[in-house]
């Protein structure tokens, strides 16, 4: 697809830059036909790593649902179960009180109402006989309704429960059977890696000074931005009359975030983070779980699963993103945290770390699905 196509063409021109200089180290070693064979198989293999990269990113995202369903059928079994002991309480009260009339009616020496007692078969007979004698009083019509609705929520309780636990096994397998894909993957994920780890080794040394400048530029922005505001404090005008912007038009139809430059701060400070599926802790984070733990560390829960995050806040174009809105790719794969400049901060997946990354061009401009503002 297009994501492989031009993660292909970056990795050429990077791999280009890096095994030019392996091959003038070592020109007297490896002639240039060696030098292109072995460019074209690690360009080969670093593709294919990135279709399984984004194979795992489907199976994350399809395991966080399970959880979030998980989570949601805990809540509801629980509610069922609480539901389930009122209405068992209420039947044991209607039958009481059943009892005590029937006593009553036995002991009254009616035979039409004895002969119903002694004819019944169960309780439902007994429900039904009683219901069907004329001379039954009003009292005796309320008790059975009570006992009736009773049995009945107990029954509804009880079916519900039993299609709650239903569902939350299968959702229980369901992840069992993503987790054992996800570990199948990361382990060819990891052989495939081990194949060309030199080369690699090449492009990260190449990525962390690249890291580093990026975020230096973010936190340039950042004091500058400080700057702008308190410029416009000691002016006594508002934010936006002190910054100069280049295309005003539609600025402020949506809501500006209250927490979105917190949330900014806080997953800055978690760059180099190595991602870990599932992961939403400084120790290791997936693509929504650093979004989850940034937005948590200003106050604010949000769900660990892309689909639910996409529902959340108000949608925002391309042109009014802001510091810490919610940035969306790849059928909603993949997501990260806005910082300006056209760059966001995010855990791209297995093997890499939390970094900066530039939305505004190539793969993720290209897979660009929306923004959110929580």
């Amino acid at each position: 697809g297009p994501m492989i196509s031009h993660t292909r063409r970056r990795i050429v021109v990077l791999l280009v830059a890096s095994l030019t200089a392996l091959a003038a180290v070592a020109a007297s070693q490896a002639s240039p036909g060696e030098i292109a064979a072995k460019k074209a198989e690690a360009d080969s293999v670093l593709a294919q790593l990135q279709e399984i990269d984004n194979s795992l990113e489907v199976a994350i995202n399809a395991y966080d649902e399970a959880n979030y369903r998980l989570g949601e059928l805990d809540a509801a079994i629980e509610t069922n179960q609480r539901h389930l002991v009122i209405a068992k309480k209420a039947l044991t009260v209607a039958q009481k009180n059943l009892a005590d009339r029937i006593v009553a009616l036995y002991t009254s020496n009616q035979e039409d109402v004895i002969s119903v007692i002694l004819g019944a078969a169960n309780l439902d007979d007994l429900l039904d006989r009683i219901d069907s004698v004329k001379r039954i009083s009003s009292q005796d019509v309320q008790i059975i309704k009570a006992v009736r609705n009773a049995r009945n929520d107990v029954r509804k309780q009880e079916k519900q429960l039993e299609s709650d636990r239903a569902e939350q096994a299968q959702v229980v397998s369901d992840r069992a059977a993503q987790k054992q894909s996800i570990e199948g993957q990361l382990a060819e994920r990891e052989a495939f890696y081990n194949s060309i780890k030199d080369q690699i080794a090449d492009l990260e040394a190449e990525e962390r000074a690249r890291q580093a400048r990026l975020a230096a530029e973010a936190q340039q922005r950042q004091a500058e931005a400080e700057r702008v505001v308190q410029a416009a404090a000691d002016a006594g005008v508002s934010v936006d009359e002190a910054t100069i912007i280049s295309e005003p038009s539609g600025i402020g139809t949506a809501p500006p975030s209250i927490s979105g430059g917190s949330a900014v701060d806080y997953a800055m400070s978690m760059l180099g983070v190595p991602y870990v599926w599932g992961g939403a802790s400084p120790s290791g984070f997936d693509c929504s779980g650093l979004v989850v733990w940034a937005y948590g560390q200003v106050g604010v829960s949000l769900p660990h699963y892309t689909g639910s995050l996409w529902q959340v806040g108000v949608a925002v174009s391309y042109d009014q993103l802001q510091p810490g809105d919610l940035v969306f790719f790849h059928g909603l794969g993949h997501m990260g945290i806005y910082i300006g400049g056209g760059q966001m901060v995010h855990a791209p997946h297995t093997g890499d770390v939390v970094k900066i990354s530039d939305i505004s061009s190539g793969y993720y401009r290209d897979t660009y699905e929306g923004a959110r503002r929580v």
